[in-house]
């Protein structure tokens, strides 16, 4: 599977978790030679531990973080690499012209490569290290001054500390990490942004010839999320779009506003109206909303014209 839709998901993704922290820049070019860094982060708020775990502990000083779909290969570690170094230098001589003296190493960014897994061999061949105990395991620091870090997804520990790095994982570290963000209250912001990015997602998939096996895996996780997605967004418009229709059409007297309003829920659920979905409209007037809502997301087309086709 290629990096783009996985890519596209974890720019938004992180940006959303971010934005409440500091400054959050996508695809950011370096100047030089063409380089486009994947998230820049620039914090100005305390981390939100509580809420973040361990990404909260990641980004508490000026990051970059690639995310990768796949284990990245070494060249892809090297481009990683040289995207830090290459900013290293603009931000060096930036500070040095305005202030005639250089950032102190705590001031230079550092890089965090997000990779759904990385082997042993690949963690040997970077000369990386596992991270303290207090970091956990998964967490695999490169020698100092390179200030770089990969993480294993799959790796962590299943703990709420690292739920939010672990929707960026796959198959069933993946499919774990939404079975433990659905559980989360219907009201939480983040639980239902998250649920949305990764219903387009599936989306995206679903009008996508010849998945692949991953894909096809990743289509079925995401599906359950999707759905359960689907039926929220639709009850929520119907009821909400029901109340406001049906009272105003009450209140004018007009029972052709009426008619018009349910004829759109119809269309907005199956698609153009033909003849056959015409005659259900009379009868479905009458029904309250909460009574509508749950006929139009319960009931298939056969069902609906089975039981309130006009005789």
């Amino acid at each position: 599977m290629t990096r783009q839709p996985h890519d596209q998901f974890a720019k938004q993704y992180l940006s959303e978790l971010l934005e409440p922290l500091g400054k959050v820049e996508t695809s950011l070019e370096i100047s030089g030679e063409a380089h486009f860094v994947d998230i820049y982060f620039t914090p100005s708020a305390p981390p939100d531990k509580e809420t973040l775990g361990l990404l909260a502990r990641m980004v508490s000083s000026d990051c970059l973080l690639e995310p990768f779909r796949n284990q990245p290969t070494k060249n892809e570690i090297r481009d990683c690499l040289l995207k830090l170094f290459s900013l290293n230098g603009e931000l060096q001589r930036k500070t040095k012209r305005k202030t005639g003296k250089y950032l102190k190493e705590g001031q230079l960014p550092f890089l965090w490569i997000l990779a759904t897994s990385a082997s042993t061999a690949l963690v040997d061949s970077l000369g990386a290290t596992q991270a303290p105990d207090d970091w956990g395991k998964g967490i695999y620091f490169l020698p100092e001054t390179l200030k770089t870090a990969i993480i294993a997804i799959n790796q962590l520990p299943k703990t709420k500390e690292t739920l939010w790095l672990r929707i960026l994982g796959k198959g069933s570290i993946q499919k774990q990490a939404i079975d433990e963000l659905l559980a989360f209250p219907d009201d939480n912001a983040l639980r239902n942004y998250v649920q949305e990015l990764l219903s387009i997602w599936r989306i995206s998939l679903e009008y996508k010839d010849n998945l692949t096996e991953e894909e096809q895996e990743l289509f079925m996780n995401l599906s359950p999320l999707y759905q359960q997605w689907r039926e929220k967004t639709l009850l929520q418009g119907v009821q909400q779009g029901l109340q406001q229709g049906l009272q105003q059409g009450s209140q004018q007297g007009h029972l052709e506003e009426r008619r018009d309003f349910v004829e759109n829920l119809l269309q907005n659920r199956f698609g153009q109206l033909d003849h056959a979905l015409l005659q259900v409209v009379n009868p479905l007037i009458k029904y309250s909303p909460s009574e509508l809502s749950q006929i139009l997301l319960q009931f298939s087309r056969e069902e609906i014209l089975a039981k309130f086709s006009q005789k």
